[in-house]
This record gives structure tokens, sequence and C-alpha cells, in this order.
């Protein structure tokens, strides 16, 4: 197996479904770990000098953070649902305690924070809804922390691609801190397919191709992405869902599009020959 693969699988005995630390992948920035807990089941940890947010997948839970309680918070019980999902904020150098009230996924999404922000829930109200794409890279984005909203580090967002489109397409990348043009952010993607039998494919490729890995990921498998282009597709019949975590030394979000491919944003265009 690919080592941009982190395998999901059966939750141990606390939950935990899979974890990726700045260790495990190879660089500095992101954390992420995914949890199905059954109901009363808890997650209880200090943040220590990483910022969190905390994404409700799936079910309801209550959660506390910084001296602030949620209850019930939750409204889907599937990814697949089209609404968006309820989200908490935790800073650095503090703690957070969640409850399931019914089963429950949720995603632990960390990254270096100082602790200089209030911990605050992030209702589905407060998260921006787009269409993205035309044709078959048509997919719907859910902004739940994007860098319009106060954070350190974190850069959240979540992508439903309907059967036969593709999505984070054309191919971009961002792995040159390089502003105002490109910044350098590391990226996970937590994968989840509908019917759960199906796959996603993923390729993450340079221009020199010393990096260029093709993936079949399967439901609850995370991809890596610590540089380069990296497409996804959701094969006919199948539904692709995933969550993306963010993080780099400058908080924005600026790409840069494959040459190549680039071509593909302006409708009509002639193709290029070579």
């Amino acid at each position: 197996m690919s080592k941009l693969i982190v395998p999901g699988g059966q939750p141990d005995e606390n939950g935990r479904l899979l974890s990726i630390t700045p260790e495990l992948a190879g660089w500095e920035y992101v954390g992420f770990e995914a949890y199905r807990l059954e109901p009363g089941q808890t997650i209880e940890q200090e943040t220590g000098d990483r910022e969190v947010c905390l994404v409700l997948l799936s079910g309801l839970a209550n959660v506390e953070a910084g001296g602030q309680s949620y209850e019930r918070i939750g409204r889907r019980m599937s990814v697949f649902e089209p609404l968006a999902p309820y989200a908490v904020y935790v800073p650095a150098h503090d703690r957070f305690r969640l409850e399931a009230v019914t089963l429950t996924e949720v995603a632990v999404c960390s990254a270096p924070g100082q602790g200089r922000l209030e911990a605050r829930l992030i209702p589905p109200e407060k998260i921006g809804v787009e269409q993205r794409g035309s044709g078959y890279t048509e997919r719907t984005v859910r902004n739940i922390l994007p860098e319009q909203e106060e954070a350190e580090s974190l850069l959240v967002v979540e992508v439903f691609t309907p059967a036969g489109h593709w999505s984070s397409y054309p191919p971009h990348k961002h792995d040159q801190l390089d502003l105002p043009h490109e910044s350098l952010l590391e990226e996970t993607y937590y994968h989840k397919v509908s019917p759960g039998q199906g796959f996603a494919l993923q390729r993450v490729y340079t221009d020199d191709l010393s990096l260029n890995e093709t993936l079949a990921v399967k439901s609850g498998d995370a991809v890596l992405v610590p540089r380069g282009y990296h497409p996804v597709s959701a094969p006919p019949g199948y539904d692709v869902y995933y969550l993306n975590v963010m993080a780099g030394p400058v908080r924005t979000w600026k790409f840069h599009n494959d040459p190549q491919h680039e071509w593909l944003m302006t409708p009509g265009q002639e193709v290029p020959k070579r």
C-alpha cells in the first residue's frame, strides 16, 4: 500500500478509527484523527500547543470546551445527507470533552497554535456552502473553517463529489511559499464512499513526477498530500465525500493550477496542442 494512504479500520477501545500525527506524516503542521463512538462513549483531550477543530461528521454529541457546554449538537446521521455539519473550535492550551449521544463519528483536526482565541461553536448556518465547477467537475463545498473565519493555523473544508464527477480539479497544488501567488499548505483528505463497497481515485503528483501516485481509496481511508497536485475522481455509481484539513506557515489558501490542464478553467477554449 502507498505510504500516502492511512487506512481506516474498526474503532479501537477508545473509538479511534485512525490517527495522523505530523511525525507519522513526515511534516510539520497537520494532525488528524477520526473516531466512531457508541452512545455514552467519550473523548477527552488536552490541546497542548495545538488548536483543534472538532467536526461532527454524523450523529449527536455533547461537547465541553473553553468553559462552554454545547448540548446535543449535530444534525445529520450521514455525511451524505445534504446538510452542513456542526463544528467546535478549541484553542491551544485548553481541553475538550465530547460525549456521544447517538452513534457518532467525529473528526479531530489540529495544527499549531498559541491559544490567542476563544473556544466557540461553529453552527451549520455559519458554514458557507458553494457549488464549485461545472458539468462533470461540479461538486458541493462546505467551508467549515475558511481563512475568513478566525483560527491560528487551521483551514477545514468538506466536499461532496457526485458519482462520475471530479473534484480538486483541474489539478492544483499549494506546496511553495510564494505569496501572493501560492501558499505552502500540508493537507489530509478523509474519504467516505457511498455505497460503502466503492472506492475513490486520487492522484498525487509533482511537475517533475518525482512524486507520481494514483491511489485507490476505500471509504474511511485518509490520504496525505505533502506536496504536488491532488485531483479526486468519484467513479460512476459511487458518491464521494472528503474532509480536508490544511495548515502551513501562513494561514491562507493560494493555489497553483497544473499549467497542462488550466485550459479547462475556460469553457470553450481550444485544447492546447503538444
